[in-house]
């Protein structure tokens, strides 16, 4: 581990006299391409820098136990306990900072909800869930865009929405937010004042580039039709609503939200590049799940994950045993513990399916 992290610092150190070069600063993609470079390194560089610090601050320490001068020698080992636990930490924190790193982790996020089980409270929870999501986002500094979104109808909601979030590091942050999220509440439908059981599904998928999927133009079908809902004067006065049906996967995406046909277009091959690129990675992901058991994070939609208890206040991840009783904070986006809570959990299982591999 020490040796990959010193040449680390070396290559840190040569991208920093790169970034100061004349010749490279007049290149701005070559600038971009190392600056990046760079910017991935910064924190593994400066945990191990800590690290160095604290291994020799301790080694400093046993040599002064060996001299004669008592009243140094104890506030030495008063220290030392305090170092040593510094070490350890460091040491931790290099151990995730040298996992192998996702590389969707950059990505911007596709953002799906779908009401499931629970009828018109499934669709008004969805759409609970999308303003959550959309709160966490507004604290991020980040920008959410709705791509499409299908009204539940009757007293509101979603059958389904999709939102493209775009922000520094979003699929890191969210991606463990896959799954069935379940919500336990009297719907105001229900006169009874009775506790009905609904589910939602999220789906985090990570934005796909053209890089990243190749599409072949043969394999699509592409069919053009009137919007549909609100949307003022030019609703249904032209085929502006697109639905792409890729013909291998018999995936469909439609969109109808821009009056533009162009737009639509570009907006839903958005989406049908994402899914592709998903379905990539969830073959991937149940590939190594075959080998490493350890991995249980890895987008599994039809697992429950969190139960939203009103009458308790409480919520619930079933994946970490983490509940709190803040329900209302939670749906105004207050997410951040449970995303650290999730990462650091996932980083235990990869760190220890190495140490089994």
């Amino acid at each position: 581990m020490y040796r990959r992290l010193k040449e680390i610092v070396s290559k840190y150190e040569e991208l920093q006299k790169l970034l100061s070069d004349g010749e490279v600063v007049a290149k701005p993609s070559l600038y971009q391409k190392y600056a990046k470079e760079h910017a991935d390194l910064h924190d593994l560089v400066e945990v191990y820098r800590a690290y160095e610090e604290a291994r020799q601050r301790i080694e400093e320490g046993q040599l002064l136990l060996k001299e004669n001068d008592e009243e140094l020698k104890e506030i030495v080992r008063e220290e030392m306990p305090l170092l040593k636990e510094r070490l350890r930490e460091l040491e931790d924190r290099l151990k995730v900072l040298l996992l192998p790193q996702d590389p969707n982790d950059g990505k911007n996020v596709l953002l799906e909800i779908r009401a499931g089980t629970g009828g018109d409270e499934a669709g008004l929870f969805a759409a609970d869930l999308f303003r959550m999501y959309g709160r966490y986002a507004e604290r991020r500094g980040w920008k959410m865009e709705v791509i499409s979104n299908s009204p539940a109808g009757g007293v509101g909601g979603f059958k389904e929405i999709i939102a493209l979030i775009e922000g520094r590091g979003a699929y890191s942050l969210l991606k463990y937010e896959s799954g069935v999220h379940r919500v336990q509440r009297v719907p105001v439908t229900e006169a009874q004042g009775r506790i009905h059981t609904s589910a939602v599904t999220v789906a985090i998928l990570p934005e796909a580039e053209e890089v990243d999927v190749t599409i072949d133009p043969n394999d699509l079908r592409i069919d053009v039709f009137h919007s549909s809902g609100h949307g003022g004067q030019s609703v249904n006065t032209t085929d502006s609503a697109v639905r792409i049906t890729h013909l291998p996967t018999g995936i469909v995406v439609s969109c109808q939200d821009e009056k533009s046909q162009l737009k639509n277009k570009n907006k839903a091959m958005k989406v049908l590049r994402s899914r592709l690129l998903d379905g990539i990675v969830q073959r991937q992901n149940a590939e190594i799940s075959q080998t490493r058991k350890t991995q249980v994070g890895s987008g599994d939609r039809s697992e429950r994950i969190r139960t939203y208890n009103f009458p308790q206040g409480r919520v619930s991840d079933h994946r970490i045993g983490l509940t709190v009783y803040n329900i209302e904070n939670f749906l105004d986006g207050d997410i951040q513990m449970f995303i650290d809570a999730l990462t650091a959990h996932f980083q235990t299982e990869a760190l220890q399916g190495g140490a089994q591999g």
